[in-house]
């Protein structure tokens, strides 16, 4: 008798499993692009593989939804991009690395130019072929990353004889401090970013990230550029998170014991059960992006799980490969070997979930699921 085809068993060969939700992606997009109210374009930042959701399913779905600008960080994604976005604009945010005009030019890409070395490179380039390629210009308004000094960006724009044939196709900067919008770092940037520009108003002008975007019509200028809050993400601290949740991690239950009270709990003996518990072993770990400085000590709560809607608080350490949870007070039939357990998603949001680990839910939503089964498919 053959084998059983591989696919009918494929899934119980994962540990937990990765569900995106491309149409909630889309959804997201559409809400931001209504609060431009058409006086802006809405772009979207793709970069860091769609934030972990795939770029190659993610970013045909943004186009298919009226998205027509894409954002990423190095040539590498813009390249990858290009092969299922032919007649997208593609941004690659990291500017013009060395070796990189080439491909740029043959896959029409667009670099973000971040220093004045890669403004006269690209200049030269223009120069020698006699015409205007595109490329954006960054100015630093204050967050002191990539980006020309405002000096440097006001010589060198205003000089039309060292600029040749090349205009730029857009002029950018970037907040620093928009996940905070009373902080006084956005207004003062808004106001350096409109004084440099102003000059050359004719060209497109973009500063607002998820942030700026929530933030109101002065940040929008003509092109804005969300990310996080694409994915579900939380863009403003202290204000409700608008956006529709796109992932959902589950991991699967291997094993559930007694401990008594007492004994401690995973790596370093971190965590001492206060009374008899009943833990479960899920097969999720710091591998697969659960980010280890979520587990749980003595002295502080860690993260939580949700087992159909029960909370089920991390034990301990989060080790490489799996994950303790105290499921004490949930019934036993919910604690199934090979059930799943949701890690994060709708009911584990990745910004609360960010917060145990002292880190921005970007950062799990960048590293999740190298190990887990991906399933594009609407959350349940």
């Amino acid at each position: 008798m053959s084998a059983p085809p591989e696919n009918r068993y494929q899934s119980d060969l994962y540990g937990g499993r990765l569900t995106i939700d491309v149409d909630a992606v889309s959804r997201n997009w559409r809400f931001l692009n209504d609060r431009l109210n058409g006086r802006s374009e809405c772009a979207a930042a793709i970069k860091a593989d769609a934030y972990g959701t795939g770029q190659q399913v993610v970013g045909p779905a943004l186009f298919a939804a009226g998205c027509r600008t894409f954002f990423v960080a190095v040539p590498a994604e813009a390249v990858a991009l290009r092969r299922v976005l032919p007649e997208a604009t593609i941004y690659a945010l990291n500017g013009l690395l060395p070796g990189t005009s080439g491909p740029y030019l043959e896959h029409n890409i667009r670099p973000v130019l971040g220093s004045l070395a890669e403004l006269k490179e690209w200049i030269a380039i223009c120069k020698a072929s006699g015409r205007s390629f595109d490329a954006a210009v960054h100015v630093d308004t204050g967050i002191h990353r990539l980006g020309l000094s405002p000096a440097e960006f006001s010589g060198a724009l205003g000089d039309t004889e060292a600029m040749g044939p090349f205009v730029p196709s857009l002029l950018m900067s970037h907040l620093a401090c928009g996940s905070t919008p009373a902080h006084e770092m956005n207004k003062r940037q808004l106001d350096l970013f409109r004084e440099v520009t102003a000059p050359h108003a004719r060209i497109p002008r973009s500063l607002a990230n998820s942030a700026g975007v929530l933030m109101g019509a002065d940040y929008h200028f003509d092109i804005v550029r969300p990310g996080i809050s694409l994915y579900g993400g939380k863009a403003i601290d202290d204000e409700p998170n608008p956006m529709a949740p796109v992932a959902k991690v589950e991991a699967r239950i291997m094993i559930v014991r007694d401990v008594p009270q007492g004994d401690t709990i995973g790596y370093g003996a971190m965590h001492t059960a206060k009374r008899p518990l009943k833990n479960a072993v899920v097969a999720a770990g710091y591998a697969d992006g659960m980010i280890r400085r979520a587990g749980s000590t003595d002295e502080r709560p860690g993260g939580f799980a949700l087992i159909s809607g029960h909370k089920a608080p991390i034990l301990g350490r989060i080790s490489m490969d799996m994950i303790t949870l105290d499921v004490t007070d949930i019934p036993d039939h919910l604690l199934e070997r090979g059930a799943y357990v949701e890690m994060m998603g709708p009911g584990v949001a990745a910004a609360d979930l960010a917060a145990y680990a002292d880190t921005i839910d970007y950062e799990y939503l960048t590293s999740l699921g190298r190990r887990f089964e991906r399933v594009y498919a609407p959350l349940a």
